[in-house]
């Protein structure tokens, strides 16, 4: 995918290994202004399957979001982050824009984040959840299960409290 912005030209792909530092880098200032939350460079690896990356015409890095699979019809945009000299020049848009795109392939229909950027996914179709009943009191037990953050923000469980004061829960549904 080639995305034109303000007269830039970049590119969204697949991560790779070699990505992961950028990622890193990306994030870095975000979780100092606790916008993001950091995660060990192993999880980076871990999760790399998960990731895009946004690229410009010079082959650096500028931006990366993951969309993380939680359930058979839900998943998480995560760590989505454009470079500052990027912001308000679509990267951020292309990227999510993609990630939606990697749900609805894979057969998910709807998609979670958790979030300060309300205006930037409500732009994308998003809307704030009122409640928890995004899913079945089944499915609910079931992600009671896993070890995920992710999850557990995503259920709004008070151990990721700390983590998450002032974000905002948000959902779409990728079929309309």
């Amino acid at each position: 995918m080639t995305a034109t912005a303000q007269k830039a030209t970049f590119t969204i792909r697949r991560a790779r290994t070699s990505d992961v530092r950028h990622i890193r880098d990306l994030v870095a200032p975000l979780a100092e202004e606790r916008v993001l939350v950091a995660k060990e460079t192993v999880a980076y690896y871990e999760g790399l399957q998960e990731f895009r990356i946004a690229e410009d015409a010079d082959g650096r890095v500028i931006g990366c979001g993951a969309l993380h699979v939680m359930w058979e019809d839900l998943a998480e945009v995560r760590t989505l982050a454009a470079h500052p000299d990027w912001k308000g020049r679509g990267v951020g848009h292309a990227l999510l824009d993609q990630l939606l795109a990697d749900a609805a392939e894979i057969g998910v229909s709807r998609v979670f984040c958790l979030t300060f950027e309300v205006d930037f996914f409500k732009r994308h179709g998003f809307t704030v959840m009122e409640s928890q009943s995004a899913v079945d009191p089944e499915v609910y037990s079931e992600l009671l299960r896993s070890h995920d953050e992710g999850v557990a923000e995503f259920l709004d469980l008070a151990r990721v409290k700390p983590n998450t004061l002032g974000n905002t829960r948000m959902i779409r549904d990728v079929r309309a």
